[in-house]
């Protein structure tokens, strides 16, 4: 795989504040920081799963501030209903009508703290608002407000009293990121600056207007049709793996190619090269695999191991658009 470089110059001069203020308040984490930022401009969803402490609300938080998005944290339990997480109409004796009452997720960031906690029935509250960006209650649907991106956290270790994650939900978070312990010298970094952690991570940074006409530039950054035939060639080749019992989906083929887009912009590109692709790959798709015999202490290694050979196997298209 492709090694990234350490730092790069963003396509616009306001993200690289965004990401210097992620980076400090969740120290040492500049790659998590990047694909966080990645997922925005792609409009795309992050599942965050790792051991508790390790900073993954904070930078949820930190990122919503820093964006000027509204932010709503729900912690997932075993009775959380799906009324409690999209709302429910309300009797009004004044006008004897029905209104409705949003619930959280009518907000721009959503933390869904722990989400393997909540029931199926909950979980699946969040498939049409992270498809669609809408949900449906009692026959009536309502528009999600925008930018709109949900920020799961899940314990990779804690299993007791969990509901795993369907392959449906999976499938539309665009990354699965793992934050992991820092080294000594970024815990000792982190020390130092815990007490200003949280007066770093109260402002603005950007205006909402901003972050929508980046997203519609993203959009707009050029896929050549080498690049796209690439993308499905290696899509196809999870599918016919033989470690492998589910490939990849035509989603994941979307979400990677959107998740390249923003990744070139973030470099100051705007046409993908087929080095984006193989980059983000193993963010994308680690999570969307199922793999034989699953269950397995090694399961990340093994999944590392099949698209390692996915990527050693469809060959790499070449030249530069032009």
């Amino acid at each position: 795989m492709p090694r990234e470089a350490a730092r790069f110059d963003p396509g616009n001069p306001a993200l690289e504040p965004v990401l210097e203020r992620l980076e400090a308040v969740v120290i040492g984490k500049r790659r998590v920081a990047e694909r966080m930022l990645c997922a925005v401009l792609a409009q795309g969803h992050v599942l965050l799963e790792d051991v508790p402490g390790v900073g993954k609300t904070l930078l949820a938080k930190t990122l919503a501030r820093c964006l000027d998005f509204s932010f709503a944290r729900v912690q997932f339990t075993p009775d959380l209903l799906p009324s409690d997480l999209i709302g429910v109409h309300i009797w009004d004796p004044r006008d004897l009508n029905f209104h409705f009452r949003p619930g959280p997720l009518f907000h721009q960031l959503v933390l869904a703290d722990e989400i393997n906690r909540a029931s199926p029935r909950t979980q699946s509250a969040l498939l049409e608002a992270m498809e669609e960006g809408q949900a449906t209650v009692e026959g009536s649907t309502y528009p999600l407000p925008r930018p709109f991106l949900v920020v799961a956290t899940e314990n990779s270790l804690d299993d007791a009293g969990t509901f795993p994650l369907p392959e449906a939900q999976l499938d539309r978070f665009m990354f699965r990121l793992h934050l992991g312990y820092p080294t000594l010298e970024e815990e000792v970094e982190l020390l130092r600056l815990h007490s200003r952690a949280e007066a770093l991570s109260q402002t603005a940074l950007l205006e909402l207007e901003v972050v929508l006409g980046l997203q519609k530039e993203v959009r707009a950054v050029r896929v050549t049709e080498p690049v796209l035939r690439y993308v499905a060639q290696l899509i196809q080749a999870t599918r016919g793996h033989p470690g492998l019992t589910l490939g990849a989906s035509p989603r994941a083929a979307v979400a990677l190619v959107h998740a390249a887009q923003a990744w070139a912009f973030l470099q100051g590109r705007r046409f993908v090269i087929p080095d984006d692709i193989r980059l983000l790959l193993p963010d994308v798709l680690e999570h969307r695999l199922i793999l034989k015999n699953p269950h397995r202490s090694d399961d990340r290694d093994r999944v590392a191991e099949v698209l390692h050979d996915v990527l050693r196997e469809v060959p790499v298209p070449t030249g530069e658009p032009r």
